[in-house]
């Protein structure tokens, strides 16, 4: 590691760069060869007429050498990393975070470097002290912080904020993403549903099943709560077509549509942020954190077996665990533990459905019905 590779690894000649282009090309060699390297480089440096400073020199040893003997954490590296006076926040006090730089688009990308062009300035300007950073210093550190969160929330002179366009990159390539995985899922479902006969239709079991849902999505708690949001149905009608409503609700506990309403949206409901979820939160938290594949593996594999086949939620986790039909490996038992956990939210709204019966054991209806509804629910933006 010499000059040469510190220029070419910042795109800058060597009298323009700052401490943040050093420090980072440091940091992208092993830690003994950046240490071996420092003191030919503050040398030429120096003969470049950019020799940065005392404290920034001092600061780099004592960080590459904590490094190198393993007393360095990953908060460590990046206070310096940071104490360069150019290096964006991490995480800054309204807990925006930036995405890490192999995930940037080209929004974030452009942000990114305003931001780093931005403070710059500020320290040319003398406004942030990289010396005093270096240092620990409580008021530098405060002074920094603050420009950028000030810079953040600050419209550029086109009108675009910086933090919200970051941030509305970030949903869309979310969405996106989110968009491709379920279209990919149900292709998948509907190539296997395409090669098994199809089920005949239970009507009177349908016919029961939804006159003992229509009264659960009448009455107060759970689980009606829970079924409503689910399917969305929090003051709008019910659809009179039995098998239209049924499809609507199993198939939002695939894709819950809403959340629970607030019975009272007050800023004292949200004062204890350490206070347990109430059992219907953590119920629709478990139904949004199960993915595509292993609603995709628990239905195919039910689908297959037909009516009279297991369903509990350890089943269920084993049969994810063996099945062919996706790139899952949950041969971990904290894997299995955590599959188990969250379809032990969703079993207990299959029974209310007749989905599955008291023994958890998948009746004709959940047969005919559950893969109609995945469908349902993966079909809604096809």
């Amino acid at each position: 590691m010499d000059l040469d590779f510190v220029c070419a690894y910042s795109d800058r000649p060597a009298a323009e760069l700052t401490r943040r282009d050093v420090a980072r090309a440091l940091l992208a060699v092993p830690s003994g060869v950046a240490l071996v390297a420092l003191p030919d480089l503050r040398r030429a440096l120096f003969a470049a007429g950019n020799p940065l400073s005392v404290a920034f020199w001092e600061s780099a040893k004592a960080t590459l050498s904590a490094i190198e003997a393993g007393n360095a954490t990953v908060g460590d590296v990046q206070w310096w990393l940071e104490s360069t006076g150019t290096e964006p926040l991490l995480l800054t006090r309204s807990f925006f975070v930036w995405p890490e730089e192999d995930e940037r688009g080209p929004v974030a990308e452009e942000m990114y470097r305003r931001l780093v062009a931005h403070l710059e300035e500020r320290v040319a300007a003398g406004e942030i002290d990289p010396d005093a950073l270096a240092r620990r210093d409580g008021n530098a550190r405060e002074t920094y912080e603050e420009l950028q969160e000030r810079w953040l929330g600050t419209p550029l002179p086109d009108g675009r904020i910086p933090r919200t366009v970051v941030s509305d990159e970030q949903d869309e390539e979310m969405f996106a993403a989110w968009d491709e995985e379920e279209a990919y899922a149900l292709a998948e479902l509907r190539r296997i549903l395409a090669e098994l006969p199809e089920p005949a239709r239970p009507s009177r079991e349908l016919r029961a099943a939804c006159a003992q849902l229509r009264e659960m999505l009448a009455a107060p708690g759970y689980p009606g709560n829970v079924l409503r949001a689910c399917a969305g149905y929090e003051g709008q009608p019910l659809p009179e077509d039995d098998e239209d409503l049924w499809l609507s609700v199993v198939a939002g506990i695939a894709g819950p549509v809403s959340d629970l309403p607030e019975e009272d949206d007050t800023l004292e409901e949200f004062a204890d942020l350490e206070a347990e979820l109430s059992h219907e939160d953590s119920v629709l938290a478990a139904l949004c954190a199960i993915h595509h594949a292993d609603w995709l593996a628990v239905v195919a594999a039910l689908a297959r077996r037909g009516p009279g086949v297991l369903a509990s939620p350890e089943r269920i986790a084993r049969l994810i665990a063996e099945s062919d039909d996706i790139d899952v490996d949950l041969d971990d038992p904290e894997d299995l533990e955590a599959a188990e956990m969250l379809f032990g939210s969703v079993t207990p709204l299959w029974a209310s459905l007749g989905i599955v019966d008291k023994s958890e054991v998948l009746t004709p209806l959940g047969h005919w019905g559950l893969p109609r509804a995945l469908e349902r629910a993966w079909s809604s933006s096809d």
